[in-house]
Parts: structure tokens; C-alpha cells; sequence
């Protein structure tokens, strides 16, 4: 999932009777998983945007790509390699990516509350946490 003035985060996604879940691991407490209950990946990515902010409280959220099959990369045992997994990130980047939100919604977005910062942020390791412009 594509961010503003934000990390991406890289979610992994599966399907359980024909709906959509994830898990993913991420500094934010409500990033972490969804149950296999989203009957498209575009509600599946949905559910995380109340929860897709920066340390600054902006709703960052702004596109989503289809699933990328990792056993792409199978032949270079990216599952237990120390090499740098960089060019993962750049197959994640080169895919077409599609807009959740239009121009005219972003100018209207409300930031996250004081609670829901907290909320988010519990027990998480602000030295690994992107620092907004």
C-alpha cells in the first residue's frame, strides 16, 4: 500500500472461502491483520485507511497493487537469504498501483485523534518509525 509522507507498508494477503485477510508486520498496533472477511482487495485495503496515518496524525493511505506472488523470486531463497531484498521493493514499485482517494477528498480528510494515535502506537519502536515532513 502506497503512502504520503509516510512509510509503505507491504501487506500479506490471503483468501479463506473466497474472502480476503491479511497479516503484515508494522510499528502501528492496528496495521497488523484483518480477518478473511473482505469480498475484494479493495475493501480489504479499505479497512486499514482509519488506521494508515503518520506520526503527525495525516491519513496517508493513497493506492494499493494487486498481489505479488513471491514464489517469483523462489531461485534466490529470498526466504532465508541475508542478501538485501531490494529488488522485491522494486517489483512492489514498478506494479500498477490504484488511487483510493481523489485530490478533492484528501483536502477534506480529518486527522487521526489523540486516542487513536496513542492506540496506534502502543508498545511500538519509535526509533523504526518514519518521521513525516
Amino acid at each position: 500500500m502506497k503512502a504520503w509522507n509516510d512509510d509503505d507498508h507491504v501487506i500479506a494477503v490471503f483468501q479463506k472461502n473466497g474472502h480476503w485477510g491479511s497479516v503484515a508486520k508494522s510499528n502501528f498496533t492496528t496495521l497488523r491483520y484483518r480477518e478473511p472477511v473482505y469480498r475484494s482487495l479493495r475493501e480489504l485495503v479499505m479497512s486499514y485507511f482509519d488506521f494508515y496515518f503518520n506520526l503527525n496524525g495525516e491519513k496517508s493511505l493513497r493506492s494499493y497493487s494487486k498481489p505479488l506472488n513471491l514464489t517469483i523470486f523462489n531461485s534466490r531463497n529470498w526466504t532465508t537469504t541475508d542478501e538485501d531484498l531490494e529488488y522485491i521493493g522494486d517489483k512492489l514499485e514498478s506494479l500498477k498501483h490504484y488511487s483510493v482517494v481523489d485530490e478533492t477528498m484528501i483536502s477534506g480528510l480529518y486527522r487521526a485523534s489523540e486516542i487513536s494515535l496513542k492506540a496506534g502506537m502502543l508498545g511500538s519502536n519509535e526509533a523504526g518509525l518514519y518521521k513525516p515532513v
